[in-house]
């Protein structure tokens, strides 16, 4: 009988054909899914040429997504979406999304059932830790290590110690899962969980919606962590059932599976909370953050760019007005959410507040385009990095909050919550 195992070591030992598995042994596994974008794909292209393979492992098990630098906003990134789209018909990709179809890619994939609970996935793309919200063993590589994948449809991991967090008490007003992870970045630090599996369990995740689940295992990769799980429940089946282009496996942790460590949160003690500059981990709740005035409000990304975050960051925006001399910038995630963000009136919303809406894009989170910063500019993002330079000038600074907060400070010119509206 083999010993008890989370949910990341029996992903992995099923993906092995193993009956069990430690943390520390290597082992080779089958990927499910395969993923780039218009930044990493191209280098993962050319050293798939290189190597002189005719074509891909599965042309249904890889996406390939411009969602970085587009609309593109120069020629370099013209060249990069050009590179994916000839090499997408010649290979017969049958997920590559480019203009109007595409989408931020950690949005776009789990939207349309292609990364599924039980699954082993790969992307090109540090948030691809994104989809352990389903139950997936869901990690970011190099674009080398994906250009192998899509050669061979395999590829090799350590298996990682897990941690477990239990996620205990009742949620304040305004308190979500953006919350709950920047308080638990904040707590064990950017390498608390290096190279470790981190599993969210407890009652209030158990409790927390899909969007705010996403935004968790979002940025476990902030902590260091390998992937960021939660066992998939009710909530997590009757969002992928319907959507699914395959058959898939649940997986769940065994009770007495093993851990690195157990750490526990009284969430009643958890105020929304913001991650100053210039790490996710320089986290202070949002009453002891002080007078600090903004430049710019970035609502979007695939950390916070979903519906559920759009209808949060309108309820508090509603009726109000951009403070003046404050840029507000609002990017659905995906032309999905962007219909749906119309047809509800958010974006209406949004734009007699005086915001700018953008297409689906990544754009101003990684200082792409659509909202760089200046010299000594300032801004409050509700996206996952906030390193030095990270949305333009290395003398700009960025702070990161959820979609309330978010709206809240540009309407108020500094940051600030909703109950000061």
């Amino acid at each position: 009988m083999s010993r008890p195992m989370t949910i990341a070591e029996k992903i992995l030992a099923a993906h092995a054909g193993l009956d069990s598995m430690e943390p520390g042994q290597l082992v080779e596994v089958y990927v499910d899914f395969a993923l780039g974008n218009d930044i990493t794909a191209p280098i993962a292209i050319k050293t798939f040429r290189q190597a002189g393979v005719n074509a891909v492992f599965d042309r249904e098990k890889i996406a390939l997504v411009s969602d970085h630098f587009v609309p593109n906003k120069d020629i370099m990134s013209a060249e990069q979406a050009r590179l994916l789209r000839e090499f997408a018909a010649e290979q017969g990709i049958v997920h590559h999304y480019d203009g109007g179809e595409s989408g931020v890619e950690h949005v776009l994939l789990p939207e349309k059932g292609l990364v599924l609970p039980g699954e082993v996935v790969i992307g090109a793309d540090s948030h691809t830790c994104t989809y352990g919200a389903l139950g997936t063993f869901a990690t970011g590589v190099g674009s080398t290590d994906l250009a192998a994948t899509m050669m061979t449809g395999k590829t090799w991991f350590k298996v990682p110690e897990s941690i477990k967090f239990v996620y205990k008490g009742k949620l304040r007003p305004w308190v979500g899962g953006k919350d709950l992870i920047l308080y638990t970045i904040g707590d064990i630090g950017v390498d608390g969980a290096l190279y470790m599996a981190m599993e969210f369990t407890g009652p209030v995740i158990d409790s927390l919606s899909m969007a705010g689940r996403f935004t968790m295992s979002n940025m476990a990769i902030e902590a260091g962590g390998k992937v960021g799980l939660i066992n998939p429940d009710d909530t997590t089946l009757n969002y992928v059932t319907d959507r699914a282009v395959r058959d898939f496996t649940v997986y769940r942790s065994d009770e007495h599976g093993q851990y690195a460590r157990v750490i526990e949160y009284d969430c009643s003690e958890i105020e929304p909370q913001v991650a100053c500059p210039h790490l996710p981990e320089n986290t202070k709740g949002i009453s002891e953050v002080g007078n600090v005035p903004l430049d710019q409000v970035v609502i979007g990304s695939c950390t916070n760019g979903r519906l559920e975050d759009l209808a949060l960051a309108a309820e508090v925006i509603s009726g109000r007005r951009v403070s003046k001399g404050l840029r507000l910038i609002v990017i659905p995630t995906t032309p999905t959410v962007y219909i749906q963000a119309l047809e509800k009136g958010f974006l209406t919303t949004f734009l007699n507040a005086g915001a700018v809406i953008g297409p689906p894009t990544c754009g101003p989170c990684l200082g792409g385009h659509m909202g760089v910063l200046a010299k000594g500019e300032r801004a409050l993002a509700t996206t996952n990095r906030n390193f030095v330079g990270r949305m333009g000038h290395p003398e700009s600074e960025v702070y990161l909050a959820n979609p309330a907060i978010a709206a809240a400070s540009a309407v108020l010119g500094r940051i600030g919550g909703p109950d000061e509206l």
